[in-house]
């Protein structure tokens, strides 16, 4: 194969010095075909790509190498053997080629494959008052202070796009709760749906396709604020793209530079204001005529009406000892032996006595021995 460096020498000695094509030939070692071939075109670079690969030795054994990457194909990515694997394996079975033919082989069927089985993505169109979708993020702040990560809470109206923003210490289910209240009354309503990953405050179980065994307090909040909810695909972040995309967006613009603040309620006000600000401010990206703050008050006509306000405590099954401590949330808290027989709910915070007894035996309490 001919090299640059060669190709330049032919090119100089005939169209600079005026050699012969005889004369190159002789002075650089090559034949006279080779150097009517480099004038007689305008290249500077040949690339020689094979059309057809010949496989003498590997032919007889295509199909068994077809039918291992096949099964390779079923598996996930980290138990899928190697193109050595696969070499060593044919030879156990006499093949008694090179790996140079293998490795060519498997690569080409691989690439293959993933073109064949390319993804195609079709952007989602929303309704207004259609649907809100739902996110965590974890950023960094100067709380009372200190540096220290907060959790940030993300729901965004999929018509309008005009999300909120709030910041939490965890990512509890009674936080969780808190942001759907904050949220719906910053909205000034409710959407028909709502979409979310695969939480452990949301999701106990996934099941075949889109189906979801829902967290039971979810579904209350669900079915108090009458909105469906509805749980991506694992590792299919397009899902909910657009929440996605403002994660990195609010990273950028309201946490850079880092901010100071006193405690979480401060931080929370600058983070809705913040929030106010961008939509009044930004050009809706499917109207441009509009801002998000224009189309969010033609969509919000559409948004459900407020119910009263949701009780968004966390309920844990939990049992008192027979020293008399119940265990919530990784704190122990003591309980009045002579209230042992009373009734007990859970909330954020810590215990509550109730007044029903099915409520004491519905959150799971049992009475040490």
């Amino acid at each position: 194969m001919l090299t640059v460096e060669t190709i330049r020498k032919i090119r100089l000695s005939v169209h600079r010095d005026g050699k012969s094509i005889r004369q190159t030939a002789r002075d650089l070692h090559l034949s006279r075909n080779t150097v009517r071939k480099v004038i007689r075109v305008q290249e500077t670079a040949f690339h020689y790509k094979r059309s057809n690969q010949p496989g003498p030795k590997l032919g007889p054994f295509m199909e068994a190498l077809d039918a291992l990457m096949e099964e390779d194909e079923k598996l996930p990515k980290r138990l899928r053997r190697t193109a050595q694997m696969l070499f060593e394996e044919l030879q156990l079975n006499g093949y008694n080629g090179g790996y140079d033919s293998v490795r060519r082989y498997v690569r080409r069927w691989r690439k293959e494959r993933r073109t064949l089985s390319e993804k195609v993505f079709i952007p989602l169109i929303f309704e207004p008052g259609e649907a809100f979708q739902f996110d965590w993020s974890h950023e960094w702040v100067e709380l009372g202070g200190m540096r220290c990560k907060v959790k940030v809470v993300h729901l965004r109206l999929c018509n309008s796009r005009l999300f909120l923003c709030v910041a939490y210490p965890r990512e509890t289910q009674d936080m969780v709760f808190d942001a759907h209240i904050r949220a719906f009354k910053f909205f000034d309503g409710v959407c028909r749906k709502g979409i979310y990953d695969n939480l452990k405050t949301v999701v106990n179980k996934i099941l075949g396709g889109k189906e979801r065994n829902f967290n039971s307090r979810f579904i209350q909040i669900c079915s108090h604020y009458l909105f469906e909810p509805i749980s991506c695909t694992p590792a299919a972040g397009w899902e909910k793209g657009q929440v996605e995309n403002q994660v990195g967006l609010v990273r950028r613009r309201f946490f850079t530079p880092k901010i100071k603040v006193k405690d979480f309620r401060e931080l929370n006000e600058i983070l809705q204001e913040q929030c106010i600000n961008w939509a009044k401010t930004h050009k809706h990206p499917a109207q441009s005529d509009k801002t998000v703050w224009e189309v969010y008050e033609e969509e919000k006509p559409f948004l459900m009406n407020l119910p009263p306000l949701f009780d968004g405590y966390a309920e844990r099954p939990a049992r008192v000892t027979p020293s008399s401590l119940v265990t919530y949330d990784r704190n122990r808290y003591s309980v009045d032996f002579l209230l042992l027989h009373a009734n007990f709910a859970l909330n954020p915070v810590g215990l509550s006595v109730a007044k029903s007894q099915s409520v004491f035996k519905g959150l799971g309490f049992q009475i040490g021995a």
